[in-house]
């Protein structure tokens, strides 16, 4: 009797709890009953995106060029090798001031002496020009070439960031169109389908004017939904000298040589290297041109150039190393010899003296800017010259990652 009036109990209490109480029947059973959640309706609202903003983020450039440098191309060499510093300059002039890194795939064709030859992307830049210096224009003499190779190795064998805000750009520039029945060889439309799945666009300068070379470069930048235009043969490049030329060239000689580098054997190893191909440029190279690299120095990105790491007057300067702290051994040899105090002093004359210096060079720089305006003014060359073709395609291409470039035309 009494397991009855339990029984019954405990039926009145359950029918009670299900009353009053309805999320309790969901776990007598079977599974629970999804309730409407009631929301606030939204209101859809579009951002209003500011590229000077954005450009803050600290977009940079990775640019490679892939140059043909078989005979016919000579011209344009020696205009890239005079202009390259000029296109940095005009690079670097966006106003969130990006780090660029440069990169470079030399090729000619199968039974030439090299088929592709490969300097990576870097921001050591006087590195990366002294390999562009050791390029002469050789081989060839028959079309086409290996071009396919050198995008393949471009896209697969550069070491390009995985950021989604750098601007990734490769500049195929040459003469002839690719050779399109190598075996077992990947054809441009895959080459480009891999770049575009890297973020990497592709742009195409045609030197000269053969007809094979025309479409094979309008199709490689349409399907990359990049840029095609075609410069003379010799390249188009923009060679104006200034009264300023030689001024600045000696105070960027003089620039150079405030650099202090330090580090273990294998870090000063390319130091050496670095100091080497700047030097070698410093004495063979046209005024005009050491003027431009003076240029680029002395901006905010050309600071990676300059000084880039293991500098020690800008390491001490900036509070990054404490000079008490560099093991002699790892110091520059002019300093072992000498105590912590007299070390300490000559890392101080040689940044007041690097103050003064870039300072001498953006006063000389902004007035030789101002003279090669009002002489491109004149002749009218500037407008369809390499250097202008490559800075308009870099500032459309690169508002899209927000980099802002205000000036209409680039620096020479």
């Amino acid at each position: 009797m009494k397991n009855l009036i339990a029984a019954i109990s405990l039926l009145s209490i359950t029918a009670v709890s299900v009353y009053f109480y309805p999320s309790v029947s969901a776990h007598i059973g079977k599974p629970p009953t999804p309730q409407p959640t009631p929301v606030e309706p939204i209101t859809k609202i579009t951002p209003i995106v500011d590229p000077a903003a954005i450009a803050q983020q600290n977009t940079n450039i990775e640019v490679a060029f892939v140059l043909d440098t078989t005979g016919s191309m000579s011209g344009l060499i020696q205009g890239a090798k005079d202009n390259i510093w000029s296109i940095a300059s005009s690079m670097a002039s966006a106003q969130s001031a990006p780090i660029i890194k440069m990169g470079l795939v030399a090729y000619r064709d199968r039974g030439d002496d090299y088929v592709t030859r490969i300097s990576d992307l870097s921001d050591d830049l006087d590195t990366s020009y002294g390999t562009l210096m050791g390029f002469q224009a050789g081989g060839g003499g028959d079309t086409p070439e290996s071009v396919n190779q050198a995008l393949y190795e471009a896209v697969n064998n550069l070491s390009w960031s995985q950021d989604d805000s750098t601007y990734r750009v490769i500049f195929l520039v040459g003469d002839a169109p690719p050779k399109m029945n190598y075996p077992n060889e990947m054809q441009y439309p895959e080459i480009v389908k891999l770049a575009k799945s890297k973020g990497i666009i592709i742009n195409t300068i045609q030197c000269g004017n053969m007809s094979d070379t025309k479409h094979s470069w309008q199709q490689i930048a349409q399907l990359s939904q990049g840029e095609f235009f075609q410069v003379e043969q010799s390249g188009s490049a923009v060679a104006v000298a200034s009264p300023y030329d030689d001024q600045i060239a000696s105070l960027a000689r003089e620039l150079d040589d405030t650099r202090l580098f330090y580090g273990d054997k294998k870090v000063m190893q390319k130091k050496r290297a670095k100091m080497l191909a700047a030097d070698r440029f410093n004495r063979s190279a046209p005024a005009a041109s050491v003027a431009r690299k003076a240029e680029f120095n002395v901006s905010k990105s050309g600071a990676r150039n300059l000084e880039g790491d293991n500098e020690l007057v800008a390491d001490v300067s900036s509070g990054k190393v404490a000079l008490s702290s560099v093991a002699e051994a790892e110091l520059p040899e002019q300093l072992q010899a000498l105590d912590l105090a007299e070390r300490q002093i000559v890392l101080e004359q040689k940044a007041q003296k690097r103050s003064e210096l870039k300072q001498k060079i953006e006063e000389l720089s902004a007035k030789r800017g101002d003279y090669l305006k009002k002489e491109l003014a004149k002749t009218g060359a500037a407008e369809s010259s390499l250097d202008n073709k490559i800075y308009q395609t870099v500032r459309s291409q690169a508002s899209e990652k927000g980099l802002v470039y205000s000036e209409a035309a680039p620096k020479y």
